[in-house]
């Protein structure tokens, strides 16, 4: 890899930077209409935020336009989530700023940096399994209202040229952690991976950063989750 690829990698993918999206949530407060929909938390690290994309070409975003579509309308999602985020960097947000009240409907997509900066994989078990049990209480105690998207493979970015087979083996192993704590606590865990690495040929899957993915990758996984998402609240 390039040694500029390198320190573009570790600046967006490791420590967010400067530019980096901060944490976000639903701008402005609530109308009537918002108030009376049911309410969508999503916590996450750059892929949920949405790195390199428009705000509307959000994943959560687009989810929740698509369950409008489908007859089940939910209010803006409220977005916590920040590029470069590990696992601890998640709980720590919302041990400091946690999200007020309770939820319909909770995703967690979590763990991409975990691998990254290759932190301890059972270090990543416990760190995941308190979030999901974060995630649970934030949504009225009631596993069936959350869902995890699982890790995308980056390797199959042009930040990930050359070490390719190594990523992809590393993130099936960080989602084979991820699975088995969601079965453990009977939550809806979705496998986006294997649609992420239909990027390796197709550019226009990958962000103009190219490290991330496009707004068009994102909508694939919503194509895949939505049925399932119908189906918990």
């Amino acid at each position: 890899m390039k040694l500029y690829q390198i320190a573009v990698l570790f600046c967006m993918l490791a420590c967010g930077g400067s530019q980096s999206p901060g944490p976000s949530a639903s701008a402005g407060p609530e109308t009537p209409d918002e108030r009376s929909k049911p309410h969508y938390l999503a916590l996450g690290d750059s892929y949920t935020i949405g790195q390199s994309v428009a705000p509307d070409e959000r994943w959560p975003v687009i989810l929740a336009d698509e369950l409008k579509k489908a007859g089940k309308p939910i209010a803006t999602p409220q977005i916590i989530a920040r590029t470069g985020w590990t696992t601890r960097n998640l709980l720590d947000a919302l041990e400091q700023s946690p999200a007020e009240g309770t939820f319909d409907l909770v995703s967690l997509l979590i763990g991409v940096n975990n691998q990254y900066q290759g932190r301890n994989k059972e270090e990543y078990r416990v760190e995941f399994r308190q979030l999901l049990q974060k995630s649970i209480a934030y949504a009225g105690d009631d596993a069936g209202n959350v869902f995890v998207l699982s890790i995308p493979d980056w390797g199959v970015t042009a930040m990930g040229e050359g070490n390719r087979d190594h990523i992809a083996a590393e993130i099936d192993s960080f989602n084979a952690i991820g699975k088995d704590e969601c079965d453990k606590l009977k939550v809806v865990f979705i496998d986006i991976t294997g649609i992420s690495r239909t990027a390796l040929n197709d550019p226009s899957m990958i962000a103009g950063d190219q490290l991330h993915f496009s707004g068009k990758m994102y909508r694939l996984w919503v194509n895949e989750a939505l049925s399932r998402v119908k189906q918990l609240f």
